[in-house]
């Protein structure tokens, strides 16, 4: 885990990998749960038997957006920001979904600092990522994760 206090130790890290975390499984109870939190009832989703004998999957998959609101959780695996007054999720830019994630599958993120930019004492920083599927070539998506860090000083 990469651990960074300031912005001149963040932007050192400009155009590199960051890291990947480790592996996260998608259950059933968190896509039934994501499915009541967001009102998303698509049978896809949560319908096991209709899905194994009608889906094109042969089982239920995570929402797309369950697989993005794992990225702050898994994030914080890869890199410990540290010295900050507040950090906030400035934006998602360019998200691609790639492929579907089957019910039981292990997800993980993979990071690279794309740009980063001091704004007035604001740390913007914006992360390439990549939702990896394990076993799979295709990930899940790809997209620019933008978050905005104002450090201690």
């Amino acid at each position: 885990m990469l651990i960074i206090n300031n912005y001149t130790e963040f932007e050192s890290y400009l155009g590199q990998e960051l890291g990947v975390s480790a592996w996260h499984k998608i259950t059933q109870d968190q896509i039934g749960k994501f499915a009541d939190a967001t009102l998303d009832h698509q049978w896809i989703h949560i319908d096991t038997e209709r899905a194994a004998t009608e889906g094109p999957f042969k089982a239920t998959i995570a929402h797309g957006y369950l697989t993005i609101s794992l990225t702050p959780y898994l994030w914080k695996q890869i890199a410990d920001i540290r010295n900050l007054k507040m950090e906030i999720n400035y934006g998602i830019e360019n998200l691609k979904f790639a492929q579907a994630v089957v019910v039981n599958s292990q997800v993980r993120l993979k990071a690279k600092l794309v740009s980063i930019a001091n704004l007035r004492g604001v740390t913007k920083a914006v992360l390439g990522v990549e939702l990896e599927i394990q076993g799979q070539i295709k990930p899940a998506f790809k997209g620019e994760l933008v978050f905005l860090y104002h450090f201690i000083d």
